[in-house]
């Protein structure tokens, strides 16, 4: 099986090939460049370096939201002119399992963090549970403890207070967060380091795979990214409104 992996959700854009449990080639950068400068490029180069047929592919992994709405545009629109062109299904990966999906392996709780702006973060709770053979190749699987949300920084702390497990932090709105994590945190817990603590287009592609088995896949046509909440341009017409 062999899935082609695509995260544009937040500041990283990656795109990744993974054939059954090998990484083929992935290309990751977080650095000062718009997704629509990269993603495309990146996609080209990885294409080139290993010589991968497009048609070759089973499915198409893309993070879904929620994130940036431009970098959600980009990843979609990006994911779904693949889909179209190749005739293949799309596996659509909700970002903050991606996410969590880069920690595989972990006995702590788990808890993505990325900067939705207005003390808000969009998060969620994963643990990794034994899998039972026969409904999956990999011995561990991704469990939601609880969903992906955009929530007040502070609700989500509580919230992991209350389970009183340990934990690890990972994504952007880590350091944005940080002293409150320090100051409002109860539990032992831990922070990922720079290896593991972004989306990686390797980990979407991995988590897709099991998707892909587990038979959870839409067409091109069907995609649509999940934003959580309304745009700013939204927000800010509303409130306009309101005050008319």
């Amino acid at each position: 099986m062999k899935i082609l992996g695509l995260d544009s959700s937040g500041l990283v854009a990656s795109a990744a090939v993974v054939e059954d449990d090998v990484l083929l080639a992935e290309y990751t950068t977080d650095y000062k460049k718009t997704h629509s400068q990269m993603l495309l490029p990146m996609l080209e180069e990885l294409k080139n370096r290993i010589e991968l047929d497009l048609q070759s592919l089973d499915a198409i992994a893309v993070a879904s939201g929620p994130g940036s709405f431009t970098g959600l545009r980009i990843g979609a629109a990006t994911a779904k002119g693949l889909g179209l062109a190749l005739h293949k299904p799309l596996v659509e990966v909700p970002t903050l399992e991606g996410l969590a999906y880069t920690l595989w392996g972990t006995g702590r709780l788990i808890c993505p963090l990325m900067d939705a702006r207005r003390n808000q973060v969009y998060t969620g709770l994963y643990e990794f549970v034994p899998a039972k053979a026969e409904l999956s190749q990999t011995e561990l699987l991704l469990h939601t403890v609880s969903g992906q949300r955009a929530a007040d920084i502070s609700d989500i702390l509580n919230e992991i207070n209350t389970l009183g497990r340990k934990v690890i932090f990972l994504g952007d709105g880590v350091p944005v967060y940080r002293e409150k994590i320090e100051e409002q945190v109860k539990v032992p817990f831990v922070f990922a380091p720079a290896s593991c603590n972004r989306q990686r287009a390797a980990a979407v592609a991995a988590l897709g795979a099991v998707y892909f088995r587990e038979g959870k896949i839409v067409s091109a046509k069907e995609h649509r990214p999940e934003y959580l909440r309304k745009s700013q341009a939204e927000r800010e017409r509303e409130e306009k409104g309101g005050l008319a």
